[in-house]
């Protein structure tokens, strides 16, 4: 009986027992730490996003921005030509009248301040619309009244303006007021 008491049993403090325990606190451990990490990748992925999403916001901000302010100046240029248009239209009343005139001095400086206003006023994207002798077109002018065409081919065409039109880089500001052929 004597030999049986030697056989011992391994017990919880010898290297064998401790192994198992120690393996599950390591996994455990491990396990814990990659979804800490996992958390912290998911938290830095939303983080970036909200980034990328506020930069992009910022950037059509900042267009949007641009653009208005050329808006906003695009607008105060349209007001300011179109309150010279009837500085325009004197100009053109004043050099008919003297076309019949013998005045050769107040004909030429009233054609020379037409000129100079107009050239000013086209650098700026002002340009007429020409309108007799074409077809009327309800994109560019206003018929104000109809007249019986002189001839078959003038019926639907545009025989006289009474007021010039106007486009301003590419828009109508001002329609051309027209007699049309009937």
């Amino acid at each position: 009986m004597a030999k049986e008491e030697n056989i011992e049993t391994p017990k919880e403090n010898t290297p064998g027992a401790k192994a198992p325990k120690k393996a599950a606190r390591k996994d455990g451990k491990e396990a814990e730490l990659k979804k800490k990490v996992d958390e912290l990748n998911d938290k830095l992925s939303r983080e970036h996003d909200d980034y990328v999403r506020l930069m992009a916001e910022f950037e059509t901000f900042r267009r949007r921005s641009a653009e208005d302010r050329l808006n906003l100046i695009a607008s105060a240029s349209a007001d300011t030509i179109k309150g010279l248009l009837p500085v325009l239209d004197d100009c053109e009343r004043a050099m008919a009248m003297l076309a019949s005139s013998s005045d050769e001095a107040a004909r030429e400086g009233t054609a020379l301040i037409y000129n100079k206003l107009m050239e000013y006023l086209k650098t700026r994207g002002l340009a007429v619309i020409e309108a007799k002798g074409t077809k009327f077109d309800t994109d560019f002018h206003e018929a104000v009244t109809q007249f019986p065409a002189p001839a078959p081919e003038q019926k639907g065409m545009v025989i006289d303006v009474v007021q010039t039109g106007y486009t301003l880089n590419g828009k109508v500001i001002r329609f051309a007021k027209v007699v049309v052929g009937a």
